[in-house]
């Protein structure tokens, strides 16, 4: 099932999308549920073609809890090692934007870069101190995610907050999807000027985790009580590069869908 949260005439809703999305956007629609996904689904009747409403967050998260160098290439294209427990960081609920949304490059970096990656929305009743199993059963879906970080702030500064925390800095989406194994999945960022010309930046598989959707969700839960709604960014594969006014960026990750935003500088 694929939920997404969606601007309409009369307001904002979630739904359901049907249909396939290689299809293209033409061919899906969306039937409005009633109240939270995170209930028993119920549907209220009304409906829309895809194309008649805006694409928002997917979700809104209390907090994004994030894992650096999950991927040993990453790690090693920075010149760090693999840690050996998940090395977590935090995006504040402000830097989440939805699909289209502008990334909004701050004056204070020369270098913001992309990061491609998969994101694990937490359902009810949310975690505390959850072993493995009761970790999975928390997971309510997964979605697309760009974990956008000004580079040289990160460098410069020492720890991670400036540099990850701007607001625009965390899209995600275009949707929820459930009940999907994430074990193995293509993740890829593409970045160009139009969609004609578009640059693969980044390509990896879910499989070359350090640590794997499960150790993650309960790992963080010892260390903090994960709500529903929340979102854990998995990190990112090898590949990031600097973001520039007037780019296009879009991630894509098998079984979900993709999520694409363009580039702009602050006002």
């Amino acid at each position: 099932m694929r939920i997404a949260r969606f601007a309409h005439a009369k307001g904002m809703s979630f739904g359901v999308v049907e249909g396939e999305p290689e299809a293209g956007p033409q061919g899906l629609t969306i039937a409005e549920i009633e109240g939270h996904p995170f209930g028993q689904i119920q549907f209220s009747g009304a409906r829309w073609a895809l194309s008649d409403v805006r694409l928002l967050s997917p979700i809104l998260p209390s907090k994004v809890v994030c894992v650096g160098r999950n991927y040993a290439e990453h790690a090693a294209e920075h010149g760090s090692e693999v840690p050996k427990e998940p090395l977590l960081f935090l995006k504040p609920s402000t830097s989440v934007i939805g699909p289209r949304d502008a990334i909004r490059l701050p004056v204070f970096s020369k270098q913001v870069e992309h990061e491609a990656e998969l994101a694990v929305v937490i359902g009810a009743p949310g975690a505390r101190r959850a072993d493995r199993a009761a970790a999975e059963r928390a997971i309510f879906g997964y979605t697309c995610a760009n974990d956008v970080t000004a580079r040289d702030l990160q460098r410069s500064d020492g720890q991670w907050t400036r540099a990850k925390g701007f607001d625009s800095f965390c899209p995600i989406g275009p949707w929820i999807t459930t009940g999907l194994d994430v074990s193995d999945l293509e993740v890829r960022c593409e970045v160009g000027r139009n969609p004609e010309e578009m640059e693969v930046r980044q390509l990896g598989r879910t499989k070359d985790m350090v640590f794997d959707v499960p150790a993650l969700v309960s790992y963080i839960s010892h260390v903090m009580t994960l709500l529903p709604g929340d979102v854990v960014l998995t990190g990112t594969p090898a590949g990031v590069s600097p973001l520039t006014d007037g780019d296009t960026v879009t991630v894509r990750i098998e079984g979900i869908g993709e999520l694409t935003n363009p580039v702009v500088p602050v006002a």
